[in-house]
């Protein structure tokens, strides 16, 4: 990826990371991401669900969103972040969180082909329920119209990560106070039905071990 000045980790350069690889993992395992973007003179940033295919990252939304009209076609900024861990120290000042983290830097362009476009709506589900996109009817022709898609380029990117215990100073360690990880894990549920599923459904397999499959995927 493309490691300039604009991206470059430059609080703990140790913990960034400009490879593809991790950059993708870490997208791959997000269930959102968040986007900043000006819109009349005001900077917003707003949560929304992603997809990434190849260096592409995909967002939807209603054709009428504000996020999107703003989005398209300008500079946008884009964050995914993973909390793995509440990093508890002996001294207040040291406290930290374990994270992995990427920032993308770009021009959202809207997709108007409808080839692509299908593929991207597929891919937005797909990453978050792998499989569903099976079962699930396909959008319209009307449904596809009212939805509007962006495409973002994965090139002016960077991660960061941190890992391990708390860093206290040398002189703190003599304190009689815990000190240490308390890790963090977003897990699933049982599968609640729709309360209107027509009897005899059963529940997809892909839908058995979603959490875990996801982290281990």
């Amino acid at each position: 990826m493309e490691a300039n000045d604009r991206v470059r980790v430059r609080r703990h350069p140790e913990r960034g990371d400009y490879s593809a690889e991790t950059i993708h993992q870490i997208l791959d395992e997000a269930y959102y991401c968040h986007v900043g973007f000006a819109s009349r003179g005001q900077s917003v940033v707003l949560p929304t669900t992603h997809a990434r295919v190849g260096d592409v990252l995909y967002l939807h939304g209603a054709a009428a969103s504000a996020m999107l009209n703003a989005a398209s076609d300008a500079p946008i900024c884009l964050t995914a972040t993973i909390l793995d861990g509440l990093v508890l120290a002996r001294s207040v000042y040291h406290h930290s969180m374990n994270y992995r983290s990427v920032v993308v830097f770009g021009v959202a362009r809207e997709v108007t082909d409808e080839t692509e476009k299908r593929m991207a709506l597929e891919a937005l589900v797909e990453h978050v329920v792998p499989g569903r996109s099976k079962d699930a009817r396909p959008p319209t022709g009307t449904e596809l119209a009212s939805t509007r898609v962006l495409r973002l380029a994965i090139g002016e990117s960077s991660a960061k990560i941190r890992t391990g215990p708390p860093k206290d100073s040398e002189a703190d360690h003599a304190l009689d106070v815990w000190a240490g990880v308390v890790p963090l894990h977003l897990e699933t549920s049982a599968p609640t039905p729709d309360p209107e599923i027509r009897p005899g459904i059963p529940v997809p397999d892909y839908l058995r071990g979603l959490g875990s499959a996801r982290r281990n995927g």
